[in-house]
């Protein structure tokens, strides 16, 4: 079975996440300054959440995702759909029990949706292909509402009002940095931090992307109710808007059928047969 996973690399683009707010050195508004980075410090708490993703990508074009990650027993999914292009489709990654499962929406060439991997970690595959899925799940367990706090490196971040985001009454802050400010303003965090910051800008870059317009809303409580994030790259437009939902509340993640699933384990204890 070939399973491509190209169709899940969209949603990779904000979940790789930063772990802190940078400094509040920005030259706009001092007091958005610090309730962006007080947001960006609420998005550290671990807390089970669900939210959704839509806009476009320079490379992928028109996307949308929803995922849900639990704290209590640890569990993820992600699932995203490409609307356009000649890699249309959808694509899920679901982590069970510490077990990572990659589906998507077409059948291989045995009739099957969806791959078991294992535990998380590099695992090879019958063609001899290794397949890191530790830096997939990495990608997509974090909260992206940390992202919210790159923000803080904006020369021209401001209070723009209030709104309500789902029911909820919050106040929109708004500023645009380049990927270069972004990284002076973590420059003095530690090493895990600026590592993971460091990862975050690679894909923007990686998209062509220089110059992040972002818009963060926020509730009473500093918790990032949603997160727009917009730029220009070599092949069109970054637009993507994030949804949070459901702070706190049990998340459950099942196993895909074993019917419908490939296990690697197997196929690669039959390959050394």
């Amino acid at each position: 079975m070939r399973v491509s996973v190209g169709v899940l690399g969209l949603a990779a683009l904000l979940v790789a996440g930063c772990a802190a707010a940078g400094g509040t050195e920005s030259g706009g508004d001092s007091a958005a300054a610090a309730a962006v980075a007080r947001a960006a410090e609420k998005a550290e708490e671990t807390v089970s959440l669900r939210y959704r993703m839509t806009g476009r990508t320079p490379e992928e074009g028109r996307i949308t995702a929803e995922a849900a990650i639990g704290v209590a027993p640890p569990a993820m999914s992600l699932k995203s759909t490409r609307l356009s292009g000649p890699d249309r489709g959808t694509g899920e990654f679901r982590l069970v029990g510490g077990v990572l499962y990659v589906g998507t929406d077409e059948a291989g060439e045995d009739g099957k949706h969806w791959i078991r991997f294992g535990a998380p970690g590099s695992s090879d595959t019958p063609s001899g292909i290794e397949v890191d899925t530790g830096t997939m799940v990495d990608r997509v367990r974090d909260n992206p509402s940390h992202e919210g706090g790159f923000l803080t490196a904006a020369d021209d971040l401001r209070t723009a009002g209030s709104e309500t985001v789902e029911g909820v009454r919050t106040t929109r802050y708004t500023g645009t940095a380049t990927v270069d400010d972004i990284r002076v303003a973590y420059r003095d965090e530690d090493k895990a931090v600026r590592q993971r910051t460091e990862k975050s800008l690679a894909q923007y870059e990686k998209q062509g992307v220089d110059a992040l317009t972002m818009d963060l809303w926020v509730d009473a409580e500093d918790r990032t109710r949603k997160l727009r994030v917009q730029g220009f790259g070599r092949h069109g437009e970054l637009d993507l808007t994030l949804t949070f939902l459901d702070f706190g509340k049990p998340v459950t993640v099942k196993a895909p059928p074993a019917s419908d699933t490939l296990d690697m384990a197997e196929e690669l204890k039959k390959g050394r047969e």
